[in-house]
């Protein structure tokens, strides 16, 4: 038996915290007792004092790159795993972008396999909507869900097809799957490589405009309307996207989306050093996305928070920033960035966890997320006003690629647990 006692509970479901502890037995919850109200007896108990902590459901990213098979050098399962824990992440979900690509029910088990080896976070493997992310040939859907995907994206490689995007939605919610879309039109995108506006100009590096990805986040919700089947709009970046959604959701179409914390933390001003860590696809836009992209996780009109986790090496950093990679981590970051919010007032703490843990696991349909008795003990400790410098050495991934590293954060985790054991517990 475990008692966590002292600390604040997050309830996502109820949107409230509760000065509750919790007592875990067989790697479930058993009880929320009041504080002081729990008197163990006649039993060996192992106690966790979470005073002036909160205590949250484990976190589930539903946006990782993972890069096993085939990219070991960037990150391995085992890695990445690692540095989720750390970040507070009992769960990830990892795109298929692989080498060779999640597109078969081979490498979704591998991926499986590995994650079991590893024994860290859980991993739920997202497979390809086409065979090769070309876009050409949907893969065997029914097969990949036998063989343990939970979602299907493209991710990285927009499908141009709309015919062929739309039987992705048909054939998705036939096989139970959640399709995932990386919306950008790569015509108007072309070789840019980060956003279209003054600051690219200014500096001169060729840009990316807004409407490469609003053009077809508005295709996938007319898609949606179409076949009233759902989609997962990815890594949302611009106000207009934003305002998409919103009307979509009015309209009751069966649309969700994220977005990842460096779309609300930083701009476009952040690459006037020619910062390659600050190069993401999409990019980071002007200060009024940034603006929009809270009021969107403000207003309930942006579902998720999910961390992009993008690692690439120096090979792939450390150059041109022309011919740099996009891309950065962030699994041990994306709690600090957002807890940050919380600061601001843009959301509660109950919303801004529900957002990392209840709203993705129902996307992914999970059932996870929530500390309700009976359910597995996955769950972190959190100090909320720890102030930190997160450095390099910190990095739990195999690659450093982050635009944060030497910045001051405030909060994090603590410990984290899995199917109530620690599984990671940060040393003073």
């Amino acid at each position: 038996m475990l008692w966590i006692k002292n600390g604040q509970l997050v309830d996502p479901i109820k949107g409230v915290m509760e000065q509750l502890d919790l007592v875990i037995e067989d790697g479930r919850i058993a009880q929320q007792p009041p504080r002081g109200v729990f008197k163990p007896e006649g039993e060996q108990i192992e106690v966790i004092d979470a005073a002036g902590k909160v205590v949250v459901p484990g976190l589930l990213d539903m946006h990782v790159h993972l890069r096993e098979p085939g990219f070991e050098y960037k990150e391995t399962i085992a890695s990445g795993t690692l540095a989720a824990l750390a970040g507070g992440f009992t769960g990830v979900a990892c795109m298929p972008n692989t080498s060779p690509p999640n597109d078969c029910r081979a490498v979704t088990e591998f991926i499986l396999k590995k994650a079991a080896l590893a024994g860290f976070a859980r991993v739920y493997p997202i497979a390809a909507i086409s065979v090769g992310q070309k876009g050409e040939m949907l893969t065997d859907f029914g097969d990949l869900k036998e063989g343990g995907a939970l979602a299907v994206s493209d991710d990285g490689f927009p499908v141009v097809s709309s015919e062929l995007m739309r039987r992705a939605l048909e054939y998705g919610r036939y096989h139970g799957l959640m399709v995932i879309s990386h919306s950008e039109d790569r015509t108007l995108s072309g070789d840019g490589v980060m956003h279209e506006g003054f600051v690219s100009t200014r500096i001169g590096l060729a840009g990316i405009p807004d409407a490469a990805e609003d053009i077809m986040v508005y295709r996938e919700i007319s898609l949606a309307r179409l076949t009233g089947c759902p989609v997962h709009i990815a890594h949302v970046s611009t106000a207009t996207s934003v305002e998409l959604i919103r009307r979509a959701k009015e309209e009751n179409l069966p649309v969700t989306a994220e977005t990842a914390p460096h779309y609300f933390s930083l701009d476009h001003n952040a690459l006037r050093g020619y910062d390659t860590n600050a190069k993401v696809n999409p990019p980071l836009r002007a200060l009024k996305d940034v603006e929009a992209i809270k009021r969107g996780l403000a207003e309930g009109v942006i579902d998720v928070i999910a961390s992009d986790h993008a690692p690439h090496s120096v090979l792939e950093k450390e150059v041109e920033f022309d011919k740099a990679a996009f891309g950065l981590i962030g699994l041990q970051t994306t709690l600090s960035l957002t807890l940050e919010l919380v600061r601001e007032g843009v959301l509660g703490l109950p919303e801004a966890i529900a957002k990392l843990s209840l709203r993705p696991s129902r996307i992914l349909g999970l059932g996870s997320g929530h500390l309700e008795a009976g359910s597995i003990a996955d769950l972190a400790v959190i100090d909320p006003d720890v102030e930190y410098e997160f450095k390099a050495s910190d990095v739990l991934s195999k690659s450093k690629n982050s635009p944060f590293i030497g910045r001051v954060l405030k909060g994090r985790s603590d410990l984290t647990l899995m199917g109530g054991k620690v599984v990671w517990r940060r040393i003073p």
